[in-house]
């Protein structure tokens, strides 16, 4: 019987619909015996990933498994996140931006689909969350040690957030490694720097545990590139590659205040934070400054024929 007619149609002159079949035949050579082979459940560990959900409510309210699927998932692409940019700080720091780019284009996906993530969690109403609120206790996203492990390889240090993970050892000394280490931005100007541009000395030895602070001698250096962007194309991609991942942050930033917002009004955050204004705040942070500054040093280019009076 041909695929293209359906049982009941047989023998009839008339063709069946493409979609009047209820199931298709599992092919002959697709794998069925996982007694011996790999499944893709085993290859995932899904076992462990699907049971690791475990609401806290008491009754267990509905709304919360939403809750901590949004936030086990961004932990998820937080780690993917974080393998891609430690990747590109090392090729940089190899002198090999090429297969850099590469990782920052990825991350910039991920960093999409974060944000696009909060509309999610925008679908919990103040009276749905307010169910179960108080079974997180002092629990809170503040406390991501990934989240603050990407800050740290972005730039934004701070030794005072050391103290919220004394609790976890090995959290504590992870995030102390890339506290004392070049942020992926420190590389950069260490990369420019041997590539023969006159990145200003200071920045390329200094106290890596301290925040990069914005620099007008780098700032004139980036100008020069951006004034004649073809004569230093791969520096002008990769800094532009660096905006977007600062741009899509601090699209991120935006969309978990605006959640935030929504959901809990101007009540404190549940880890003590005085919560939306606290969240605010982060929006005026930034981890490439000059790339920022040298904006506003681009000359326009006047149309042809035009002449100052």
């Amino acid at each position: 019987m041909s695929d293209d007619v359906a049982p009941d149609q047989a023998g009839s002159d008339q063709p069946a619909s493409r979609h009047t079949a209820a199931q298709r035949e599992i092919e002959e050579g697709i794998e069925r015996d996982f007694t011996r082979n790999l499944s893709y459940g085993e290859y995932l560990e899904l076992g462990k990933v699907l049971s690791a959900q475990h609401p806290r409510s008491v009754p267990t309210r509905h709304d919360e498994m939403l809750f901590i699927i949004q936030h086990q998932t961004s932990e998820l692409w937080l780690k993917l996140m974080l393998h891609e940019l430690q990747s590109a700080r090392e090729l940089i720091r190899k002198d090999d931006p090429r297969p850099a780019l590469k990782r920052l284009a990825r991350v910039k996906h991920i960093q999409v689909t974060l944000t696009e993530q909060w509309s999610v969690l925008a679908t919990l109403t103040p009276s749905e969350y307010a169910e179960f609120r108080s079974f997180l206790a002092t629990g809170s996203g503040f406390q991501s040690w990934q989240y603050r492990a990407v800050e740290f390889i972005l730039g934004n240090k701070n030794a005072e957030m050391l103290r919220v993970f004394e609790h976890d050892p090995a959290v504590h000394a992870e995030l102390s490694g890339l506290l004392g280490e070049p942020s992926l931005y420190d590389e950069v100007l260490a990369w420019l720097s041997r590539q023969g541009y006159a990145v200003p000395a200071e920045l390329l030895d200094r106290d890596w545990s301290r925040p990069h602070l914005e620099n007008d001698a780098l700032t004139d250096l980036f100008g020069q590139i951006y004034a004649a962007p073809h004569d230093h194309w791969g520096v002008y991609e990769l800094c532009e590659e660096l905006i977007d991942v600062e741009d899509n942050f601090q699209f991120w930033r935006f969309r978990h205040l605006k959640t935030v917002e929504r959901i809990i009004g101007s009540k404190r955050g549940t880890g003590g934070s005085s919560g939306v204004p606290f969240l605010r705040r982060a929006l005026d942070l930034t981890f490439f400054p000059e790339l920022y500054a040298v904006r506003s040093r681009i000359q326009d280019v006047e149309p042809e024929g035009y002449h100052h009076d």
